[in-house]
């Protein structure tokens, strides 16, 4: 075990419920939450507002090395910061959402991430959500997680937080939309999302939030209890 406790590496595809799911086990076990799927958002984000290409790699990679993206705890899990300019809300956007996956299939740039995730979660007790933390990011998390729903409650789940931000896209185009990034995130020749042979598998379509995070919480807590 790490010395602050375990390393937990929460994957799964665009709305499984990942991040929701995530900052209520940190927040449970009192674990650092970190959500690397905001780390990518905020890299295309700084591309779209510099007008860099999202195929322009070597572009796309200096911003990386040149910015400084930092998170700040919150009521809601987390506020997100680059340069010490606060865009948590901004890289939600349709945009940003609709761009992230070109942008996290550049090798350059989840080298350096990947690099930067791995430091923050060195002495354990985190939860980290992404697309590759079990197989990539954090190769030896002594609990690890897939998440998964149809693509159908994926998109209704979307479809609501959308309309709650006072966004209104036809649910069959988000449908489209997330079909399209699950295709993107798991045909990239860096880091696919794919399920680490070591994961637990919980398909969340017909479980409630509660559910979902008590069901982590028994795989952590057998893991506590083993060590």
């Amino acid at each position: 075990m790490h010395k602050n406790g375990l390393q937990v590496a929460i994957d799964g595809p665009a709305s499984a419920g990942k991040s929701t799911v995530a900052k209520l086990v940190a927040k449970k076990f009192n674990y650092i939450y970190c959500d690397t799927g905001a780390m990518y958002r905020a890299i295309t984000l700084k591309a779209i507002q510099n007008g860099v290409a999202l195929d322009d790699e070597k572009a796309i990679a200096e911003i990386v090395k040149n910015s400084k993206i930092s998170f700040t705890p919150d009521e809601n899990g987390q506020r997100v910061f680059i340069d010490g300019h606060e865009i948590t809300q901004e890289i939600r956007s349709e945009d940003v959402t609709n761009s992230v996956s070109a942008v996290a299939a550049i090798a350059a740039v989840r080298k350096q991430l990947s690099g930067q995730q791995q430091e923050i979660a060195k002495d354990g007790g985190i939860v980290m959500d992404g697309r590759d933390i079990g197989t990539a990011v954090l190769p030896n998390a002594e609990v690890k997680i897939f998440l998964v729903a149809s693509v159908e409650e994926r998109a209704k789940r979307r479809y609501k937080e959308n309309i709650q931000k006072g966004i209104n896209t036809p649910l069959d185009e988000l449908q489209l939309e997330i079909e399209a990034r699950d295709y993107k995130d798991s045909h990239r020749k860096i880091s696919p999302l794919t399920k680490a042979d070591d994961a637990t598998e919980i398909d969340t379509t017909a479980l409630s939030i509660e559910s979902v995070v008590s069901e982590i919480a028994k795989v952590i807590n057998s893991k506590l209890n083993l060590n």
